[in-house]
């Protein structure tokens, strides 16, 4: 007894107590930093295309690692040509998501928002434009008016600013309604707000390019969609042919606004509180149909 208790602790003594000593203030940072990059990349593939993709190479790895145990040389042959040109391949196969990724972290703050206004303006004039995005909103639905709404928030949008027209206008109901009005001439676009200013209209947004999303969906939500893949911007969508209001945020598409709940989550996503309901039970892209 006395022999296995000197074994447990000389065990501990070796690879508990030794280890934690030689541990530097460099390997706890080494250690945190990589845990939030798993956590982040994790985060971002989840829901997405490159989550299949990502399963896909990985199983090609443990494949190649079984040929090589086992001696499988038919395998290992055509993995060790594969093994030459298998980075240039993953990054010709994952483009699209490494320069989404890429964006997202350029455009990330450690407090993950910015308001709709710059960060000196007060609580009211927030409310105030959220009011008038809402309105406007309502209003088109009613009148089965499309409308295509952007939130800038960190990551800029100039090169979709600079294929509209530059307007920088207060965020009224008025404005919204003239400009998506079906016989003016920028209402195929988008309008862009950007602290807390209107500030572009008629612009071009990039489509989603998932082919999982639901075939029913219009060219204005894919292009909320296909923005919010590779921006943190919010975008609501007001529908043409049903007039159903729904929200995109980080590639996600929620249905079936009207004014109280768009208000809700707007007011939600713009301040410090806790998302709303919407927001956590965000539909996967293109879940439901109607466009």
């Amino acid at each position: 007894m006395a022999e296995l208790w000197g074994f447990i602790v000389s065990f501990f003594r070796i690879y508990v107590l030794d280890t934690i000593a030689d541990i530097r203030v460099a390997d706890i940072v080494d250690i945190i930093i990589l845990a939030f990059i798993l956590y982040f990349l994790y985060k971002f593939i989840r829901d997405r295309r490159a989550g299949k993709l990502a399963i896909g190479l990985v199983s090609i790895f443990v494949l190649f690692f079984m040929s090589s145990i086992f001696n499988m040389r038919a395998l290992s042959f055509i993995f060790a040509n594969f093994y030459q040109v298998g980075l240039i391949a993953v990054l010709i196969v994952f483009q699209p998501e490494m320069r989404a990724a890429l964006e997202k972290v350029g455009g990330t703050t450690f407090m993950g928002i910015k308001t709709i206004t710059s960060d000196s303006a007060k609580t009211t004039d927030i409310t105030s434009q959220i009011e008038g995005i809402c309105t406007a909103a309502s209003e088109l639905s009613r009148d089965k008016v499309g409308a295509l709404i952007v939130i800038e928030r960190t990551t800029e949008l100039g090169e979709y600013i600079r294929s509209g027209v530059l307007v920088d206008s207060v965020v009224s109901p008025h404005v919204l309604r003239n400009i998506f009005f079906n016989k003016a001439p920028l209402h195929d676009g988008a309008v862009i707000i950007r602290d807390g200013r209107l500030y572009a209209a008629g612009c071009f947004l990039p489509l989603s390019t998932n082919n999982e999303l639901n075939k029913d969906l219009g060219t204005r939500h894919r292009a909320a969609i296909g923005l919010t893949e590779i921006s943190d911007a919010v975008v609501v969508v007001v529908s043409e042919e049903t007039g159903n209001i729904s929200l995109s945020v980080g590639g996600n598409l929620t249905r079936n606004y009207n004014y109280a709940s768009l208000r809700k989550e707007l007011t939600a996503l713009f301040s410090n509180e806790a998302p709303a309901e919407g927001v956590k039970r965000h539909i996967k892209r293109g879940h439901r149909k109607g466009a």
